[in-house]
């Protein structure tokens, strides 16, 4: 957990903040806050849980900064420090649901009292939101979804361990095991075309239900549409029942779905059935294999049933498998995820080499696909693949990357590093423009509001990313830089100028001169009139 301390008096903030044990409580991190203003700039890049404030402050009183919190977060708990034994301040922190109104100084069982009394309603409110009784309702609710998106990666080729598949199955309340199962394919045929804009996913559900219907008679079913279009459906037979010809029965109840579907939902379908297979190793092979009959021998022909040839099933197993499982290639350039994309290139080259004979064509769809990939990365970035690479260019170009698996990777781990430095410099000028926009806006603007949040809309972006990036880049935080330049300026205009303070106070965004005279002793030991006398 984290928590803030809040005060204009910075003795109150550093004593409570560093001379407490808060690590007993299970306080990870204590940030101080000498002003409502700075506080709710820390509130908006920290995912603070407690407050501790002071009620009287200039420009915003805690009463008002714990009012702003709420319209932030109310989850965040607050509790008030008071000089003060006011009944109304004490009402009014009640009103805004404060754990604690302490007075001045609390002793350490007050205060850690009212820190445990906050710890324990927090934990009790997200127990609640996370309690099991409200997860099992929410997988109810989208149990549908997660099944189907399940499947979905198997089919795609996505690996998981024997365990991690048993626990998935078990969660889902799906009842495979490994073992043999068959793949159906069905594709709709054009009589359902007028209902592709607007009733396209109802007349699916509608085929859905009637072939689950008819194949659970036999068959335990799972179903889901992957990504071509094609109703897919997993079966596998009930446990402790046996069947003399499945293949006999998986056509017939085929026959029987196209049948009803064209009874009662006026069209007609296709469906192509695999060999029975090991389940789930052999699932994404067993796919390819029956959209690769849907294209090559349905075709365009209509209302057909057919089963997988196991001699089509053999010639099918020269596919690359690595290149096109997920996560792609292109993905994990996009993600930024350079060392995933070079271990990506390192397996893709393995399996082209253990292809042999077929390397050449293998070799042709590895290239073109990682070209590809390139390619698109750095248009998304406004440059040219040929301006990154330079000479290395030429090699795509003339086809000389293609001619052997060794000339290829050597081609495409270069690309790959030149790609990334490109991108890495490329991101680099981003932020730099930022910091410059930031800067910019915020000498300009100095007597506005000058707040993260401010700053953040200014160029677009969330506060907790901006505070990110200029970090990043410049190795201070953007409160740093604004307090200092404040600062500086305070000190240019009592050396320049015979401005009044609280002239000066304003012109770099302190709306109380109280406030701006402590902050600036705070960091040069005298007022600004003694700064100003000495200078």
């Amino acid at each position: 957990m984290q928590m803030i301390i809040v005060d204009d008096e910075a003795h109150w903030v550093d004593n409570l903040s560093m001379h407490k044990p808060w690590h007993t409580l299970g306080i990870e991190r204590v940030h101080k806050a000498y002003s409502a203003r700075e506080a709710l700039q820390i509130i908006d890049t920290h995912p603070i849980d407690i407050v501790i404030s002071d009620i009287i402050m200039p420009e915003m009183t805690g009463v008002e900064l714990i009012e702003k919190i709420r319209e932030y977060d109310k989850r965040i708990k607050c509790i008030i420090l008071s000089g003060h034994a006011d009944f109304d301040y004490a009402q009014q922190a009640v009103r805004n649901h404060a754990i604690d109104y302490l007075l001045k100084p609390p002793t350490d069982e007050d205060l850690f009292g009212a820190v445990r009394a906050a710890i324990g309603q927090l934990q009790a409110e997200w127990e609640r939101i996370s309690s099991l009784e409200r997860t099992q309702f929410a997988l109810r609710e989208n149990l549908p979804l997660l099944r189907g998106q399940l499947l979905l990666g198997a089919i795609r080729g996505e690996r998981m361990s024997a365990e991690a598949w048993t626990r998935k199955l078990d969660t889902y309340g799906l009842p495979f095991r490994d073992g043999d199962c068959a793949l159906a394919l069905v594709r709709l045929e054009d009589e359902f075309g007028d209902s592709r804009n607007d009733g396209q996913h109802l007349v699916e559900y509608a085929v859905t239900n009637i072939a689950e219907e008819i194949f659970r008679e036999s068959m335990e079913v799972w179903s889901v549409k992957e990504e071509h279009g094609y109703l897919a459906f997993l079966l596998q037979s009930k446990r402790g029942e046996t069947v003399d010809r499945p293949d006999l029965l998986l056509e017939n109840l085929a026959m029987q779905v196209q049948a009803k579907v064209k009874q009662y939902l006026k069209g007609s379908l296709s469906v192509v059935i695999t060999e029975p297979f090991r389940f789930p190793e052999r699932l994404p092979e067993q796919y390819r294999t029956a959209a690769s009959c849907f294209r090559r021998i349905v075709g365009d022909e209509r209302e057909f049933v057919m089963k997988v040839d196991p001699t089509e099933q053999a010639s099918a197993l020269g596919a690359l498998e690595v290149l096109h499982r997920p996560p792609v290639l292109l993905h994990l350039l996009e993600a930024g995820r350079w060392e995933a994309a070079e271990e990506k290139l390192a397996a893709v080259f393995e399996e082209l080499e253990d292809k042999g004979s077929e390397s050449w064509e293998h070799c042709l769809e590895v290239g073109f696909a990682i070209s590809s990939a390139f390619m698109h990365l750095a248009h998304r970035g406004g440059l040219t693949l040929a301006g990154l690479l330079g000479p290395e260019i030429e090699l795509l170009q003339h086809g000389e990357a293609f001619a052997s698996i060794g000339k290829l990777r050597k081609w495409s781990l270069g690309a790959l590093a030149k790609l990334r430095a490109g991108t890495v410099d490329d991101a680099h000028d981003a932020r730099s423009q930022y910091v410059q926009k930031i800067r910019k806006y915020v000498d300009a603007h100095l007597h506005l509001d000058v707040s993260l949040r401010a700053l953040a809309d200014h160029v677009n972006l969330h506060p907790t990313h901006l505070s990110k990036i200029y970090k990043l880049e410049t190795g201070e935080g953007i409160s740093d830089y604004v307090a200092a330049l404040r600062m500086n300026r305070a000190c240019h205009l009592l050396k320049s100028t015979d401005k009044k303070i609280y002239e000066i106070s304003n012109e770099i965004g302190y709306l109380d001169p109280a406030y701006f005279i402590k902050v600036f002793k705070r960091q040069f030991d005298v007022t600004p009139q003694e700064y100003r006398e000495r200078h």
